[in-house]
């Protein structure tokens, strides 16, 4: 059987790992971006000199041929889903496959699409100039890089969420000046709750960031009629000079080429809970599959790397093994905003309603440290974790959120969770004496960051 997947991210890559381990199939894996996989998270790091290029790559380029994953850099122009071919426009390959003609034909007998996402733009007067790139691709990468090293004099962001921090981060550790525009009140609270929100506005000013909150771009400039970046006009009619402009006001399934096909798209492409489409013998994973009926606490399309990651091996197990549900779990993500690491687990309300209570601890001696829990006010089950440069064990959160553990049973057993360095400062007493102030409790931690202990309670 000859199986192809069209995009060599986490998602088409974990779905040909393990097709591979299941059965012995012909695999192709097309790409126009790169030759080999890499880790897109890791892009920034690249940039930061923290890393190299071929750092990202988690496999050496010997695994492909040694394991028959045959890789083609060529871009998919249209499917003929009928006769089950792929037409290509070929730009270069690796291992055995070769085309004999510039737009060739390709057939599969079952197709994975795992296309990925793109960088949204809004028809912004001057998006298309050069200057104006969002950060997802390594095309991206390769933009700002070539930008940042003419020297330029300022950057602007636009967009409050997790894009949007990472280009600043990346700028300003080359020391150049940037400025981010927010169109909400503060950065990212449409999944931040306020407090939390509240922090990174302060982080991020803390580190000579300029941030301007409840800014929106009105058009970007090209006042040398030369194609590339000048300045950007605000929509309160400010010019702010820049020569880079970072569009990072999310991303979208990257599904354009497919729109005319029969395929079933809405904002992806639309994928029952086994990520079979509408059309026999094809799937969609990763970020350009939405799921008909997702579960209650997660969204139809999670452009996050684990789900990819999910997404892949069920769809592998599908096709190899048996049909196979896709399962993500328990939300979870993780995050850093500068110097703050973020990790959230469960679901947490930005605006609880009346059925959910919380606690809420902040260390006021650094304003950069926080721990939110969430739980059922009828029941006390455990709903959610919200933490800001604290670590706690994902094992152990959700084990207490899929248990529907009580709350005052997690807080005398919360030391588990932490693994923060050990000579850290350690908040549980702090959060514990809220919550039996709050509560008129008297609940006291009783365990351990004890590794057995840990061990033992995740295994029970």
């Amino acid at each position: 059987m000859k199986i192809v997947i069209i995009g060599n991210g986490i998602a088409g890559i974990t779905a040909a790992r393990w097709i591979r381990k299941h059965s012995d199939h012909s695999i192709t894996i097309i790409s126009e971006e790169t030759e080999f996989f890499f880790s897109r998270t890791a892009l920034m790091y690249v940039f930061m000199g923290h890393m190299r290029f071929k750092d990202i790559k988690p496999y050496e380029d010997w695994f492909w041929k040694k394991n028959r994953l045959d890789l083609m850099k060529a871009r998919v122009t249209s499917i003929d889903f009928k006769n089950k071919t792929l037409n290509l426009e070929q730009s270069a390959m690796t291992n055995k496959l070769s085309l004999n003609a510039q737009n060739s034909k390709l057939n599969y007998d079952k197709l994975i699409i795992a296309t990925g996402s793109k960088s949204n733009k809004f028809d912004w007067q001057g998006q298309n100039l050069d200057g104006a790139h969002g950060l997802y691709s390594f095309q991206d990468l390769q933009a700002m890089e070539r930008h940042a090293g003419n020297k330029i004099t300022r950057a602007v962001i636009v967009g409050g969420g997790l894009i949007g921090i990472e280009m600043a981060e990346m700028f300003h550790a080359r020391h150049i000046p940037v400025t981010i525009l927010v169109r909400e009140k503060s950065f990212w609270d449409s999944v931040l709750p306020p407090e939390e929100s509240e922090m990174v506005n302060r982080v991020i000013r803390k580190n000579g960031i300029d941030l301007r909150l409840g800014v929106e771009l009105e058009s970007i400039l090209d006042e040398n009629n030369d194609g590339v970046v000048d300045a950007i006009i605000t929509k309160n009619g400010e010019r702010i000079a820049c020569q880079f402009v970072g569009l990072a006001v999310g991303v979208s399934p990257n599904v354009d080429f497919l729109k005319n096909t029969e395929l079933n798209i809405n904002r992806g492409i639309v994928v029952n809970d086994y990520l079979e489409t509408n059309i026999e013998n094809v799937y969609a994973i990763g970020d350009c599959a939405e799921i008909q009926n997702p579960l209650a606490t997660r969204k139809a399309i999670e452009a996050v790397w684990y789900t990819g990651r999910i997404m892949g091996e069920t769809a592998a197990t599908t096709i190899c093994v048996e049909k196979t549900k896709y399962e993500p779990g328990i939300w979870f993500n993780s995050a850093k905003f500068l110097d703050i690491e973020y990790q959230v687990y469960g679901d947490i309300k930005t605006k609880p309603d009346e059925q959910i209570a919380q606690i809420y601890w902040e260390d006021k001696k650094t304003g950069a440290r926080s721990i939110r829990i969430q739980y059922n006010k009828n029941s006390g089950a455990v709903l959610g974790f919200n933490l800001m440069g604290v670590r706690y064990r994902q094992e152990v959160c959700e084990k207490w959120i899929a248990s529907e553990t009580h709350v005052e049973d997690v807080l005398q057993k919360l030391s588990l969770a932490n693994f923060d360095p050990e000579f850290y400062k350690q908040p549980e007493a702090e959060l514990i004496a809220q919550y039996n102030a709050q509560n008129k409790k008297n609940i006291i931690n009783t365990s351990q960051r004890d590794l057995n202990e840990v061990i033992t309670f995740i295994r029970e």
